[in-house]
This record gives structure tokens, sequence and C-alpha cells, in this order.
């Protein structure tokens, strides 16, 4: 049906033949299905990528429609709700308190056979990780807060690793004289 060999080619065919004055949802909603068809869920842009690569071409965008559609769909993050804030890795004690927010939220997850919530949660926790492991090793922050990094880091892993364990763990890291002596009493 369509004759175009690229997707930027494509994208732009579709909305010509279309042949309307003007793009809004509809018609942005149409060209991602184009594209779906072709190319596959993984190779459809934003609406907003869209609407941006016809204005090039000289479309006039009916912005409200395209904005609308842009905040329907990300508003339909599933969890949304109960990431937002879940993290906080500032200290060891604002660790601690998400940790164990965290791990309330895996329970859940896990009493309700939610396996997206489960991946979603794990990949929240992994990327705080990772940031904490790359400023653990950034020889701009300061020594302590390095050390605070590389500390929160650990507890994660293990979290991680095994969460039904972490609190026995927790209790015995902070009673030993390693974590003691750089941190003090928690």
């Amino acid at each position: 049906m369509w004759t175009s060999r690229t997707k930027l080619d494509l994208i732009i065919e579709v909305w010509e033949k279309l042949d309307c004055e003007s793009v809004g949802a509809a018609e942005i909603e149409a060209i991602e299905e184009a594209v779906r068809g072709r190319y596959g869920d993984s190779a459809v842009e934003s609406p907003m990528r869209i609407a941006r690569l016809l204005a090039d071409e000289g479309a006039a965008l009916r912005h409200s429609e395209i904005m609308g559609l842009w905040v329907r769909r990300n508003g339909e993050q599933p969890h949304e709700a109960e990431f937002r804030n879940l993290l906080k890795l500032d200290d060891l004690d604002t660790t601690y308190a998400s940790i164990r927010r965290a791990d309330n939220l895996r329970r859940k997850f896990g009493s309700e056979n939610d396996k997206e919530g489960l991946h979603l949660l794990r990949a929240e926790v992994l990327e705080g990780k990772a940031n904490l492991v790359k400023m653990s090793g950034d020889r701009k922050v300061d020594a302590e807060k390095r050390r605070i990094a590389r500390e929160i880091a650990e507890w994660l892993t293990i979290w991680l690793q095994s969460p039904d364990i972490f609190e026995n763990w927790i209790k015995i890291r902070q009673a030993s004289a390693d974590f003691k002596k750089p941190f003090g009493e928690h």
C-alpha cells in the first residue's frame, strides 16, 4: 500500500494521503498506525516528534489536540503515583525509609501477582543504584558524599538480591564497626 522506503518518508506519505489542512490527534494516530504496521511498535515516534517532523514539512498543527494526545498517553503510565518520589537516596536515614517503602510496594505487587509492577520497581531501584555507583566514582564529588553513595549502593544491592533478608542484614550492618566508624550510630 505504502511506497516509502524510510520511516520519515512514510510519515510524510501518510500525511499527504490524508490530504488534510491541519494535523491533530486523529492524523497523528493514523500515521502511527501506518508506521506500526510497516516497522513495528518500537518504531512509532511520540506524537510530539511526528508533529515536529510534519511542521518541518509545512503542516499546520492543531497544537492543543497533539498536546492532549501526548498528555493522555503519558498520564497512562502504570503505577505512576506509586513511584512518584519513591526513592530518596540523599542520606542514610532517608534511604532506609525509601527502601522500606520500596519493600512494601514489592510485597503489594507480589501479593497481587503484578509482574509489571515488580519489573518497574526493580528498574527504578537499579537506576537509583547506577546513579549512586557513578557518583561514588566521581572525583568531583566530595569524599564524604562518595562514601555515602557507596554505602547506599551496597544497601540497594543487598535489597535487590535478597529483599527478604534486608531488614536483618541492615541491623547487623549498622551494628558493625565497619559501619560505625565512618557513619556513627544509626
